[in-house]
């Protein structure tokens, strides 16, 4: 197998559609379909692993110890200690645990074989131990990483372009049913990466053939072990109704509100991150205990959970919209305040995905919007997730189908409000983010042109 190195092998087609024409392509889907079976297996594991530990320590573990039921102060010492594990892990092991998810979602080259043990690692403790953040950037991390190890086990000094084409079809395998949809991970991948053109057809078939396989063995796994697929899912949405134009209006005040929020957000993410970064041990464990402050001071004000605040969200999605009734609109305001805040500073030191909190953070807010005249739950809900969405990922096309294909059926009747407050929330976006630095350019060598 072998794919152009940036058309200097003149055994390979530099121009793309003639290398889908190609027998290496032919070899590369060949190839992109064997890796997408140990990937989306070895994500799978992953998943269930994190789905074991979670209950074992919040649940299992208080009883073990003598408790009749989990005591309201028990995120404090396990948030403590997760903070110790992610900093320790940072500081001591290769990788720097991962991306930093205060940047946002990028995608980046596959990582080393040296980088996976602590990016999982990083990955695991914040996941595990209630930290605010998602799967999703370790997944990608851990599919990519598979991928082009297996590449260069199989050919030494393989072709770069090889090892990125597999590459990418290893984050489609990893996340193939993580979003609900193979489909919606592809075009995540697609939207982050900005492929385009004869290009993003080199990368996009290797990787929906990946992305395929993946999701049917999730399917396979979750069935034969009883454990689920992990799939982002809604099993109870509320019927919607044609939109109304006072709700075209609330479109373009909460894609207005969601920017502003989500730019605040990222700012005090980034700020926190300079500390953290002068003590990372230390700045952690501190962290940890205030994401577990803000769970337990939520649980003791309003009888709810502390685990509406701890974890991504990913979970309690489905729930939260079932029993969204039983929520005052004072509890759902603090819910809100301490999800953002908890989402905020998590953002600032452990290792993790920002999707899946930021769904969560807007699905609070549009639900608590939807307790104001002229808006129902289930459009607030959806452009509250779409517009909270395209602020933290900067990602419109995949925020509005990340809202929207979650609802099913309902999801195309509120598609067009969706769209209002996920333009909305872009353009507000990037008139808010300040233009980034540009990078002094390198003066040529003496001697050279």
């Amino acid at each position: 197998m072998a794919v152009a190195r940036g058309g200097s092998d003149p055994a390979f087609p530099r121009d793309p559609l003639t290398l889908l024409r190609s027998r290496s392509y032919l070899v590369l889907l060949l190839m992109s379909a064997l890796i997408g079976v140990p990937v989306s297996a070895a994500a799978f594991g992953f998943l269930a692993l994190v789905g074991e530990i979670q209950p074992l320590l919040y649940t299992d573990l208080p009883r073990s110890l003598g408790f009749d039921e989990t005591p309201g102060w028990w995120p404090l010492p396990l948030l403590g200690l997760g903070g110790l594990l992610v900093g320790l892990t940072i500081q001591h092991l290769p990788g720097n645990g991962g991306h930093e998810p205060s940047e946002g979602f990028e995608t980046t080259g596959p990582p080393t074989a040296a980088h996976l043990p602590g990016i999982l690692l990083a990955a695991l403790a914040t996941l595990c131990f209630g930290a605010v953040l998602g799967p999703e950037a370790p997944l990608l991390a851990l599919g990519a990483g598979l991928a082009a190890g297996a590449v260069r086990m199989v050919k030494r000094d393989p072709p770069q372009q090889a090892v990125a084409v597999l590459g990418a079809a290893g984050s489609f395998a990893a996340v193939s049913s993580l979003l609900g949809s193979p489909l919606l991970g592809a075009f995540l991948l697609m939207e982050a990466s900005g492929l385009a053109g004869p290009m993003m057809a080199l990368v996009l078939v290797p990787g929906l053939l990946a992305s395929g396989i993946g999701a049917l063995i999730f399917v396979g796994l979750g069935s034969w072990t009883g454990l689920g697929t992990y799939s982002l899912a809604l099993h109870n949405v509320p019927d919607a109704a044609d939109p109304t134009i006072t709700e075209f209006g609330w479109a373009l005040l909460i894609g207005v509100s969601a920017a502003v929020a989500g730019v605040g957000i990222r700012r005090l993410a980034t700020r926190l991150r300079t500390h953290v970064e002068k003590r990372r041990v230390p700045a952690t464990v501190v962290v940890g205990l205030i994401v577990a402050g803000l769970a337990v001071g939520y649980a003791e004000a309003t009888g709810k959970a502390a685990t509406d605040v701890l974890y991504s969200g990913e979970t309690a999605l489905d729930p939260f919209l079932t029993n969204s009734a039983a929520y005052s609109a004072a509890a759902l305001l603090l819910l809100l305040l301490c999800k953002g805040l908890a989402y905020t500073v998590s953002l600032s030191a452990f290792r993790g995905g920002p999707i899946f909190p930021a769904m969560f953070v807007g699905a609070a807010g549009g639900i608590l919007l939807s307790h104001l005249p002229g808006l129902s739950l289930t459009a607030g809900f959806a452009m509250g997730i779409g517009a909270m969405s395209a602020a933290m990922l900067k990602l419109p096309l995949v925020s509005v189908l990340l809202a929207t294909l979650l609802l099913g059926t309902q999801g195309i009747t509120v598609m067009p409000l969706v769209i209002v407050a996920v333009v909305a929330s872009f353009v507000t976006t990037a008139k808010l983010t300040p233009p980034p630095t540009p990078q002094p350019e390198a003066s040529p060598e003496r001697g050279q042109p």
